[in-house]
């Protein structure tokens, strides 16, 4: 078992290079089963729920070359000899975005099995979106033993169709927008996801020679294409490790340049940052972030993008522990996403949650002490709260940073954080 050791109350300085997005490179991945030609993605982060689509796609029958590293790695996927349409439950369980192969096997081949994914506790995010936009375009669907049985009888080809999706859901977008690509006819997906992320897919299936427009709209229109090409694509900078690292020079005051990336997809965060008393400036080359000394209670709520990131609440909320005033937090994406409060009480936080939203009181010092990560995020939320906090924190179950942080660890100790990580 592994566990992260902090001693707080460093002030962090340095710089941190941003990596690749986890949610960006996982749909790419899956669109390589939509050719037989190569994809060579750039900038792919070193992180398990990447090895885990590696994993899943060499069980189709890609075949995947190049080495994750910390840093960037440069992957090449070929899927011309795909042996299986089956994506099992021992590799889908570990990760929600496996459901996003769905799409692709079903508009190339016409059939697919894929497993219920997995991932983390967060709350109920049913692929009911998924399966529903799929029956539009055609597709049978049977759900057995815990598997999507998925087929298309008329001539193997998904049909275009207008989908209007009945709540956002990125996943869905993704998915649907890929078996569009390859179906007959013209699709529309309305109240579609406008993610970051979702543009970036887009763009590479544009450049695979997908005719697409509208993306990062809340309508996308795909005119399905007989076939699509291979491409050379590097994935896009992951605004959620931005953010996560922004608020790190804020929680503890310090000031942290983070390179290689772009902070325009990240205005709602910024201005909630802003609005708490921190200096953010952008240039070519990234972000400057500089921490306030006694930072302002401000309020949020998260959104659909553009919104404030689900994603980001835990970590803020770690932030508005130490604010001068009180904080309201709503979260309206998912319903268990509060699970880290337990934990921030624990090291003497002031959070009193009701329903959908927490109220968290400023005190004047966390306490370190020993807490348990129960999510990607809440598990970042801690260790946020470690930083800032008297004595030292211990966090275990950490496997879930190891999911969506490239070495978290070891940027945080570039700029002057007292963290490790230890092996019982």
């Amino acid at each position: 078992m592994e566990y992260i050791v902090i001693r707080g109350g460093k002030s962090l300085s340095g710089k941190i290079p941003i990596s690749g997005a986890k949610n960006a490179a996982l749909p790419l991945m899956a669109a390589t089963l939509l050719t037989k030609q190569e994809m060579v993605l750039q900038n792919v982060p070193a992180l398990d729920d990447i090895v885990s689509m590696e994993n899943l796609l060499r069980g189709l029958g890609t075949e995947i070359s190049g080495k994750l590293r910390i840093g960037g790695s440069t992957l090449k996927l070929i899927s011309d000899d795909i042996t299986d349409t089956e994506a099992p439950y021992e590799l889908v369980r570990k990760m929600r975005a496996s459901v996003l192969v769905l799409g692709p096997l079903l508009a190339r081949f016409g059939n697919a099995r894929v497993s219920l994914p997995g991932g983390c506790a967060i709350g109920n995010r049913p692929v009911d979106i998924h399966l529903s936009g799929l029956e539009q375009m055609g597709a049978t669907i049977e759900l057995k033993d815990g598997y999507i049985d998925a087929k298309v009888l008329r001539h193997k080809k998904l049909q275009g169709t207008h989908i209007a999706f009945p709540t956002v859901s990125v996943g869905a977008t993704e998915n649907l927008m890929m078996a569009a690509t390859l179906a007959e006819g013209e699709t529309e997906l309305t109240n579609a996801a406008r993610e970051p992320e979702i543009i970036d897919l887009a763009n590479c299936l544009i450049s695979m020679g997908a005719k697409i427009k509208g993306h990062g709209t809340d309508t996308i229109n795909i005119e399905g294409v007989e076939k699509l090409n291979g491409v050379d694509h590097r994935v896009v900078s992951d605004r959620i490790e931005i953010g996560t690292y922004a608020i790190a020079a804020c929680i503890t005051g310090g000031s942290i340049d983070l390179t290689g990336c772009d902070g325009s997809f990240l205005k709602s965060l910024i201005d909630a940052l802003r609005g708490s008393g921190a200096l953010i400036d952008q240039y070519d080359w990234g972000l400057r972030v500089k921490g306030p000394t006694r930072p302002k209670a401000i309020d949020i709520m998260t959104d659909p993008y553009p919104g404030f990131p689900t994603d980001l609440q835990a970590q803020m909320m770690a932030y508005m522990t130490g604010v001068n005033g009180a904080s309201m937090i709503t979260e309206t994406i998912f319903e268990n996403r509060f699970m880290h409060v337990p934990e921030l009480n624990r090291m003497g936080a002031d959070i009193n949650v009701h329903n959908s939203t927490a109220l968290v009181r400023g005190v004047s010092k966390l306490k370190g002490a020993p807490v348990m990560a129960t999510d990607l995020r809440a598990s970042v939320s801690l260790v946020l709260a470690g930083l800032a906090a008297e004595g030292e924190t211990i966090v275990s179950r950490i496997y879930h940073l190891d999911r969506g942080y490239e070495n978290l660890v070891g940027k945080l100790n570039e700029c002057g954080a007292d963290i490790k990580r230890v092996r019982s």
